[in-house]
């Protein structure tokens, strides 16, 4: 399939968006790296490798083109909305009329205010995250945007004066304390790979 050597011996098959993939299993050291980056995301090869201690620069360099290339990782930038006036926050809770679930969904994922679209089950179809300058902007996107979408039967919106943490920062559990991360494979992937 053409995927890098490095990938091989820690991957097993994955079925996403109707084609087999080699699913890529990060290792302890790929973790490492990953955490390094959620620090600093412009770190070079050089530094990553300098503060790892056991790799070189070369290894370090192959593994984020693997975690990359596997979609592991994306390396971007991010905007901070406060610091470009958008600080006002809310998460809007959407009921959606039968058969419109995914329309309405898709249709929020393209709106520029909204900052994450997903599917929900339960009592809630759809929920998004919408950023704004201030609340009565906040106010008008969802009464006179929202609104009056076809399929949108009623909203609920929470303001959310504090945010502790962001899904850019998210990593998994003990990946770095001896879980997931730590196994045999570390040993399988070799300097220079």
């Amino acid at each position: 399939m053409g995927y890098p050597d490095i990938v091989k011996p820690t991957s097993t098959l994955l079925l996403y968006k109707n084609e087999f993939w080699h699913m890529y299993r990060p290792d302890r050291i790929d973790w490492k790296i990953i955490a390094l980056l959620n620090d600093d995301g412009r770190m070079s090869s050089a530094e990553i490798a300098r503060k790892l201690g056991d790799v070189s620069a070369r290894t370090v360099s192959n593994r984020i083109n693997a975690l990359t290339e596997q979609c592991i990782i994306n390396i971007r930038s991010i905007v901070n909305p406060e610091m470009v006036g958008y600080g006002v926050l809310a998460d809007v809770f959407i009921e959606v009329e039968p058969g419109f679930v995914r329309s309405v969904a898709e249709h929020m994922a393209n709106l520029p205010q909204v900052s994450y679209a997903a599917c929900a089950t339960g009592d809630t179809d759809v929920i998004i995250s919408v950023r704004a300058r201030n609340i009565n902007e906040l106010y008008d996107f969802v009464i006179e945007t929202l609104g009056k979408i076809p399929g949108v039967r009623h909203t609920r919106t929470i303001p959310l004066p504090i945010k502790m943490k962001s899904v850019v920062r998210w990593m998994p559990p003990d990946v770095l304390e001896g879980g997931e991360g730590n196994s045999s494979q570390d040993k399988l992937h070799t300097e220079g790979n």
